[in-house]
């Protein structure tokens, strides 16, 4: 059984229609690439899978059951298993700590002793300890991002979604990026990687699905995968 299933998805705004007809699963631990050009519906796409937005059309499957049209505390269940890290992370004013715990906090998992200790091993594997009392919003862009990778990683998501998490860093970056989105995904947690660059789905995506202008238009290996741009 597959942990996501997507049918005929589809999504409009209005008479725009951002998704079409879009076919798609994603196993327990595999990264899968969702690769395409600026406004091909990746982050739509995105939106939909962790219940942010309802599509217009079809179903989406999570652990075999139906999550989309969900009353709200269904919905919120749901997403409790998932965890989303957008293209530009915003930081709370307050603590790198307090960034990180602050999922944990809001559903009261862990007491505080190991929301710590939870809190100390995230930043460690994003490269950041000994970071937990600085300033979040004083930091780089490229820490700000490995933040925003640790409060969604210390949930321990069964699906992690990722909003091109590399776009807007300098190489160094997103090559230390690149080394920590690799070691994530295990045998418990899926990742989804949408991004416009092939070259990072053939380092880190064990498949590659790609739309184009709101369809799916191919899903395979990396390297049996053409652009048709």
């Amino acid at each position: 059984m597959a942990l996501l299933e997507i049918s005929s998805l589809g999504k409009s705004y209005g008479k725009a229609e951002v998704l079409k007809g879009i076919d798609l699963t994603v196993e327990r631990g595999e990264i899968l690439g969702l690769i395409g050009p600026t406004g091909s519906g990746k982050t739509t796409l995105l939106r939909l899978v962790n219940l942010l937005d309802e599509p217009s059309t079809g179903s989406i499957l999570f652990e075999d059951r139906e999550v989309s049209g969900r009353p709200e505390r269904e919905k919120l269940s749901m997403r409790r298993k998932m965890a989303m890290v957008f293209q530009k992370p915003v930081m709370f004013k307050a603590s790198v700590e307090e960034n990180v715990s602050f999922g944990l906090r809001m559903r009261g998992r862990v007491d505080a002793k190991e929301m710590r200790g939870q809190t100390k091993e995230a930043l460690a594997a994003m490269g950041l300890s000994g970071y937990e009392s600085r300033d979040a919003n004083t930091l780089s862009g490229g820490e700000m991002q490995r933040i925003a990778l640790a409060r969604a990683w210390v949930l321990q998501p069964e699906l992690l979604l990722l909003d091109e998490p590399t776009a807007n860093l300098d190489p160094g970056s997103a090559a230390s990026i690149d080394r920590l989105l690799h070691s994530l995904a295990d045998s418990r947690t899926a990742v989804i990687l949408a991004t416009h660059n092939m070259q990072q789905c053939r380092k880190l995506a064990d498949r590659v699905a790609v739309l184009q202008a709101g369809r799916l238009v191919a899903v395979g290996k990396s390297e049996e995968i053409t652009l048709p741009w």
